[in-house]
């Protein structure tokens, strides 16, 4: 193995990197959902600038009016206009998406690096640890967490990251056995790289395909557990304008005043649906099949 041959396989991966950056501009998926996530991003950069009225000023003479030229989305219980309170979500909803992405993706990727590439010692007692984290079911875990550290938006997000943890582990524990007897991993190591420059800066970069595409689908079903977290009163507390919070709030309203579920209802359904959009397409780009 030479060095000649190292470059090579890093050219290699770099024009694969080119390739599928080509590919996913020219998917529809991708160019849809990517559009709706980057249009919400943008809402909440400037929600104080778009927002027409204050997300937590209460005015009980405007209570549960339908939606008007006034308030496009209409009135909650305590006559909070609701788009301003949908916009500001907006940014609650991103915020539980990066911090329990971030928790589940960056403690489960170290876990299974270190599983598949370290010794049998290490993965025993790694996978027994992920073992005893699945013998829960995962509503139950993140139950077990938040009745542990109490109900707040952080303890939340922190909750659902935990729970999502074994996922990232498994599958980058998988795939890290399986391309560590690879010839650019063999490469790395008879040129003198050390097992942290192979394992961070060699098999990491070579993984991180399917690791994309399984955040792409976790990321949306932590948002929903945390929202559903805050409906059941363990999550985001009010009067925060947190989807789920505002779901819970106007339930008794579903039949008398629709459009105040429907509002923050739409705005998670919408959110949903372009990640998972988003990530469909990033599963077809990033297929090495393709």
């Amino acid at each position: 193995m030479t060095a000649a041959t190292l470059s090579q396989d890093k050219a290699l991966v770099r024009v694969r990197w080119r390739d599928c950056a080509s590919k996913a501009l020219s998917s529809p998926s991708i160019l849809i959902g990517g559009t709706i996530l980057l249009t919400i991003v943008l809402i909440a950069i400037f929600a104080p600038l778009v927002a027409p009225f204050d997300p937590f000023k209460i005015n009980p003479i405007q209570r549960l009016k339908p939606p008007s030229f006034q308030h496009w989305l209409g009135t909650d219980e305590v006559g909070r206009d609701l788009l301003s309170r949908v916009i500001y979500g907006t940014r609650y909803f991103l915020l539980i998406c990066s911090v329990s992405a971030a928790v589940s993706a960056s403690v489960g990727t170290l876990l299974g690096l270190i599983a598949g590439f370290g010794s049998a010692l290490w993965s025993g007692i790694i996978m027994r640890f992920i073992d005893v984290l699945l013998a829960f079911p995962y509503i139950l875990l993140v139950l077990v967490v938040v009745a542990i550290l109490g109900p707040s938006l952080w303890t939340g997000m922190v909750a659902v990251g935990i729970a999502g943890i074994p996922g990232y582990t498994r599958l980058v524990r998988s795939i890290t056995m399986t391309v560590k007897g690879e010839d650019y991993v063999m490469s790395a190591r008879a040129l003198g790289a050390s097992e942290t420059q192979i394992l961070f800066g060699t098999i990491l970069p070579n993984i991180s395909s399917p690791l994309i595409v399984y955040l792409s689908f976790a990321t949306p079903l932590a948002a929903l557990l945390a929202s559903g977290l805050s409906f059941v009163g363990l999550g985001t507390q009010p009067p925060a304008p947190e989807w789920g919070v505002m779901l819970v709030n106007s339930r008794n309203y579903l039949f008398s005043a629709w459009w105040a579920v429907a509002a923050p209802g739409i705005a998670l359904f919408i959110s949903i649906f372009s990640m998972n959009m988003l990530g469909n397409g990033l599963r077809d780009v990033l297929d090495p099949r393709g």
